[in-house]
């Protein structure tokens, strides 16, 4: 690792430290807290030391060569019933609707942003030698009491919380720290078509940042984090030919991936948290990683729970026979989960135990395709009510904006 790196590296675990305080320490109301405190402070500078030592396990289980699940990660668990609510959203005014909106239906989950949540952002600094370097910017005291206090919100009232964490999609760390972000063969940083680096998968110093925040959910009261963009940038086979992979190990994509989630399903575990991984929903149905490392044998078997991104509206004409997908959710539900669960039942028949699916379905209306129609009550209704047929009673339901409507099923 660079020293420069090093160096951004240090600063990046004060600011986790600094926002451990604001929001469990400075405001905390227990004999303990200083206690746990320090606990925590042991724990995140353990994490960024020694990246690469792992903990003895003292439990296993199969599938698991590596796992110290506690019991109740093991036990069975309700549906899980949930919508996407943005850290815009969760701060404003429009949470009490949500909330509400949970109470009157069989909702009974959120999936918060957790990186845009709470965590620090990286500006760059203007002028001086020094203008790469990071500076940490964190939330003020009172957005982190008032962040911490949707979560014991949500808490109280049985609301089961999922952390999402953008993993390899970070522009931040991505310029805070470059040595860890996929770079060009000229050396210079890559970048996708909408203008953001994303961090080498291959990198498994840059495994540190994310596995460290969801500690931080596990600190907060969350009961799962998902991964998101834990993935390869898509496109592959043009973006292979530009860029130098940092990939010593000589490791395919899928195994990268499966190695990540490997080490953050361990890590989770022993503090308590379940781990969730979002893949791409044709994953359950393709052969191979599809360019970006996600292949679904690999996945099902370390995580608890894998999701696939089943938005009909990104789903080409024809598929499954199917003239517009968009048009026809149910189908296209329907026969995008009955592949992921016969890959799911060939595993579970060659003695590999497996995540638990549960699909993103989608709750926006699509209105760049042609055809396309508006999604509402009545199409989300109908996704449901496929996965349920398909035999699955647990969902979880996108759209960017947060705005959902009244659903029966």
């Amino acid at each position: 690792m660079k020293q420069r790196d090093k160096r951004r590296l240090h600063k990046l675990i004060i600011a986790l430290l600094a926002l451990s305080y604001a929001i469990t320490g400075c405001m905390a109301d227990t004999p303990n807290a200083n206690k746990d405190m320090r606990r925590l402070e042991q724990g995140l500078r353990k994490t960024f030391n020694q990246p690469s030592n792992p903990v003895k396990l003292e439990a296993r289980t199969k599938g698991h060569a590596e796992d110290s699940r506690p019991v109740s990660l093991l036990a069975a668990t309700k549906p899980v019933r949930a919508i996407y609510v943005s850290s815009h959203v969760a701060n404003s005014s429009r949470m009490s609707g949500l909330i509400e909106l949970v109470n009157k239906t069989e909702l009974n989950a959120m999936v918060l942003d957790f990186n845009s949540g709470i965590a620090l952002t990286i500006p760059e600094r203007q002028g001086g030698k020094n203008k790469a370097a990071m500076r940490p910017v964190l939330s003020n005291r009172k957005a982190a009491r008032q962040y911490r206090e949707v979560i014991r919100n949500l808490k109280r009232r049985d609301i089961y919380l999922i952390a999402r964490i953008v993993t390899f999609k970070n522009p931040e760390l991505a310029n805070a720290a470059p040595s860890w972000a996929i770079r060009k063969k000229n050396g210079t940083l890559w970048k996708d078509r909408n203008g953001t680096p994303w961090i080498d998968p291959y990198s498994q110093e840059s495994w540190e940042y994310p596995l460290a925040l969801a500690e931080l959910a596990a600190r907060l009261g969350f009961d799962e984090v998902q991964y998101d963009y834990v993935r390869f940038p898509e496109n592959a086979k043009k973006i292979d030919r530009e860029v130098q992979y940092a990939n010593p190990e000589g490791w395919t994509k899928e195994e990268a991936i499966r190695r990540f989630l490997h080490r953050a399903n361990h890590r989770a575990h022993q503090n308590g948290i379940r781990v969730s991984a979002d893949v791409f929903g044709m994953v359950g149905s393709s052969n191979d990683d599809m360019g970006i490392g996600q292949k679904w044998g690999k996945i099902a078997k370390e995580v608890d729970v894998i999701s696939p991104m089943i938005y009909p509206s990104h789903y080409s004409k024809g598929m499954w026979g199917i003239r517009h997908p968009d048009l026809t959710p149910g189908p296209i539900v329907k026969h995008a989960l009955q592949d992921a669960i016969k890959r799911n039942r060939r595993l579970n028949e060659q003695g590999v135990s497996t995540a638990k699916i549960r699909p993103w379905l989608q709750g926006f209306t699509a209105g760049w395709i042609d055809p396309h129609q508006k999604y509402g009550e009545a199409q989300i209704r109908e996704q449901i009510v496929a996965a349920r047929h398909a035999g699955l009673r647990s969902y979880m339901l996108w759209n960017s904006s947060s705005r959902y409507p009244i659903i029966t099923t």
